[in-house]
């Protein structure tokens, strides 16, 4: 059981803790006992009855609830094994589970005739995935350009094996990749000090925004 479901469960000896004049302080205890007639207000019996149902029914549409999570790739937890082993990817317990959707996600992307559209589309499954895609027929290739982020963006290495799959073995792929470069640090007009006091290295200042 999910720690999401555990949260819920509530022992005996906590609800014995509790004034029973307050009970059902379940969300579900408290739906119940407002269905009932009124002069059921001052019955303890009933209030203790519907916090104990309540609790169960908190528990049953926790786990419904988190169950329909498991649909949807980008709500998946224990579930998205189930996607990776369905779409043949390596299951990696290990890796982000971001990363672990956004490979989920781009497979599904994948399909179709294959086009520049296509590789945007697969990109932007993944964080800070915003492509531009430039082909160059006579050289059999196409350059991918990170516009995104500056630098190299995290999981590109799962990006790159997505590119892989859904590209012609024909055609070769290029990555370029956006830095900081000396224009752009100039129109910021920043004086000496509000320069140091940026407190960036050489390698953070190419990846500056």
């Amino acid at each position: 059981m999910s720690e999401t479901v555990l949260q819920h469960v509530k022992s005996t000896s906590d609800l014995l803790a509790y004034d029973d004049s307050k009970l059902p302080l379940s969300p579900k205890g408290q739906e119940l006992f407002s269905y009932l007639p009124q002069y059921y207000e001052t019955s303890r019996i009933m209030r203790a009855d519907t916090e104990t149902k309540g609790q169960e029914m908190d528990l049953l549409y926790a786990a419904l609830d988190e169950t329909l999570d498991q649909f949807f790739v980008r709500t998946a937890t224990w579930g998205l094994e189930l996607w990776e082993r369905e779409l043949d990817i390596e299951v990696d317990p290990a890796k982000p589970i971001e990363q672990r959707r956004s490979v989920v996600e781009s497979k599904l992307r994948g399909g179709g005739v294959f086009s520049g559209k296509m590789v945007r589309n697969v990109a932007a499954a993944y964080e800070r995935g915003s492509v531009d895609v430039t082909f160059k027929p006579e050289e059999w290739s196409f350059t991918i350009t990170f516009v995104g982020t500056r630098g190299l963006p995290p999981n590109l290495d799962d990006l790159k094996e997505a590119i892989e799959n859904i590209k012609p073995a024909h055609l070769m792929v290029e990555y370029a990749f956006t830095y900081l470069i000396w224009k752009e640090l100039d129109s910021k007009k920043l004086t000496w000090n509000q320069f140091d006091e940026l407190h960036q290295t050489w390698n953070e200042l190419e990846v500056w925004n």
